[in-house]
């Protein structure tokens, strides 16, 4: 596999920052009771300048288990490059390793599923060492971040649009009324735009006048009473059986 691109004096310089910063932190004592889990753990945010598609893992049991590490590895993402690093100081019986994701997304993954993780009786440390980049991988991981935000920020947008329009939409009484004046102007040949008619138009329903208040007020409440008797269904009589008879 391909060695990262840093001469012996930046690389000895890379090595001693790393053991300065990677080295497990204490545990966070400022952390209100509700927030805390199961076990105690150290808090530390991260950007994207110190994320990396490179990580490094500590803690590796020296037993020749390089291949297991790798196909755990590859669970999470596909791998590019990985190799020891004999230079880079260690426990006794420990190994460290150095490997590079396909993708951050995976990196990122891997690093909180196997961080203290046990394997063969090793207790697994995972660290992000963006100093073995090339300009031209944090050229990538920089726009690739830009993207995501600008997608981000776009999908925001849209759904308080979606909101706002949502929240305009007219009420449930707005629209019983709507719709009862288009059944209206249904039932009267008037259209909202007096646009011309096409077509036969409906009979006009006949009109009654007695020339009498009081008898069109009579004829009124008879035809009101004759509707409330058709409208009642009619009920028919329950038939009784006839017992047959038993002959002798």
């Amino acid at each position: 596999m391909a060695a990262p691109r840093n001469n012996n004096s930046s690389f000895v310089g890379a090595s001693q920052m790393s053991i300065n910063t990677m080295n497990r932190r204490k545990i966070c004592i400022s952390r209100p009771k509700y927030r805390d889990g199961r076990r105690d753990r150290a808090v530390k945010v991260y950007t994207i300048n110190l994320e990396s598609n490179y990580l490094m893992i500590q803690g590796v049991p020296a037993i020749g288990v390089m291949t297991e590490l790798i196909q755990l590895c590859a669970l999470y993402g596909a791998v590019e490059e990985y190799r020891p690093l004999d230079e880079y100081p260690s426990e006794e019986f420990t190994e460290v390793y150095l490997v590079k994701f396909q993708k951050l997304t995976s990196a990122r993954a891997a690093k909180r599923r196997m961080d203290e993780k046990s394997f063969y009786g090793g207790l697994l440390h995972m660290c992000y060492v963006p100093e073995y980049e090339t300009v031209e991988d944090t050229r990538l991981k920089l726009q690739d971040r830009r993207r995501y935000i600008i997608r981000a920020v776009r999908n925001k947008a849209r759904e308080k649009e979606q909101k706002e329009a949502v929240n305009e939409k007219p009420t449930s009484s707005e629209k019983g009324t709507t719709s009862e004046t288009v059944f209206l102007y249904s039932l009267t040949d008037v259209t909202i735009n007096n646009e011309p008619l096409i077509g036969p138009k409906l009979p006009e329903p006949p009109k009654l006048d007695m020339e009498d208040v009081s008898l069109n007020t009579t004829a009124n409440l008879i035809r009101n009473t004759l509707k409330k008797v058709e409208s009642v269904p009619d009920l028919k009589p329950v038939e009784k059986k006839v017992k047959p008879r038993r002959r002798i």
